[in-house]
């Protein structure tokens, strides 16, 4: 069994009269990248400050690295590094002061600290800047040096919340590509709004909705789940009725989408299946019994944005037929 680095249970967070979140339960396993989806008000933002330790749930209960946040704050927040949505940096400081101050917030000797310095200055192209003051950096290194700080402690655990949010395009891919970087060695949960961003960072994501978790798993899993099917691209040579009449003729395919040109003589379609069934090889046998050439088999990629909006809609997971 896979090491569970962040557990949630039953996690229900009250304002007041008001409920924020309502029962959610989640796990991240160690070397996981995972993304944490919602629109303003899904609770997406009061479920990483519980996670993060900078406010208690009313009921639930939360493990970083196999301890209880409640019972063992301490200890479950040094296996955390944290990235806010506004990175608090103190502009009249030097990136390299800046490095200092958290780590001696972090308890760290001065041996320790002075080799993750050099450490994160090269990790995240900063040592030409080791002497700048913050308040000099352009958005995009503001932002490469709240993940150094982030990982300073060499935390097993990084919370990031909207870590691309407030910069400029080149920025944003610069940004992700640290992402990656750090999810090879570090445990990840990434708060966005960004679709894109957690289609291409995460293995799964996790769906927020009014304070309730309303999805779970891969993109592709989910739309195949609110959809009742799976969609398979296939591309083939031949007439493009004789193609859609052979690939109707497969047991186990739903539909036949239009035919598209690729070039000239060659057409893809996109057919719908039922899921967890494998059709390559019946798909394959028709394609030869009708003398149609075959060129690709491939499960479609899914937008993540269009099943993001069929659930926070209101539409919710339909069980398998």
């Amino acid at each position: 069994m896979a090491d569970r680095m962040i557990e949630v249970e039953g996690l229900t967070k009250f304002y007041g009269d008001f409920l924020a979140v309502s029962g959610v339960s989640f796990s991240v396993d160690r070397g996981e990248t995972v993304g944490l989806l919602g629109t303003n008000g899904s609770g997406k933002t009061t479920t990483m400050r519980v996670l993060t330790g900078y406010m208690p749930p009313t009921s639930g209960t939360v493990r970083i690295a196999g301890h209880d946040l409640a019972a063992d704050s301490l200890e479950a927040r040094r296996h955390i590094g944290y990235l806010p949505e506004s990175v608090p940096l103190y502009s009249d400081m030097t990136v390299a002061a800046s490095l200092r101050f958290f780590g001696r917030v972090h308890s760290m000797d001065t041996a320790s600290l002075a080799s993750s310095i050099d450490r994160v200055l090269d990790a995240f192209d900063l040592v030409d800047y080791r002497d700048t003051l913050v308040g000099k950096l352009s958005k995009g290194y503001r932002q490469r040096l709240g993940l150094a700080l982030a990982v300073l402690h060499e935390p097993e655990v990084l919370v990031l919340d909207e870590p691309t949010v407030s910069i400029d395009p080149v920025q944003v891919v610069e940004a992700r590509d640290l992402i990656r970087r750090l999810g090879k060695e570090h445990t990840v949960l990434l708060s966005t709004h960004q679709l894109a961003e957690a289609s291409t960072l995460c293995e799964r994501v996790i769906i927020l909705h009014d304070g309730v978790l309303v999805a779970e798993g891969h993109p592709d899993e989910i739309a195949e789940r609110l959809q009742g099917a799976q969609r398979i691209r296939v591309e083939a040579r031949g007439a493009a009725e004789q193609t859609g009449a052979a690939l109707a003729t497969v047991p186990g395919v739903r539909s036949v989408g239009t035919a598209t040109l690729i070039e000239e003589g060659v057409y893809a379609f996109e057919i719908a299946a039922p899921l967890r069934s494998d059709l390559r090889e019946a798909i394959a046998h028709a394609m030869n019994a009708a003398g149609i050439g075959l060129r690709g088999l491939a499960r479609s990629s899914v937008d993540l944005e269009e099943v993001f909006l069929q659930i926070t809609r209101g539409e919710r997971e339909n069980p398998d037929a």
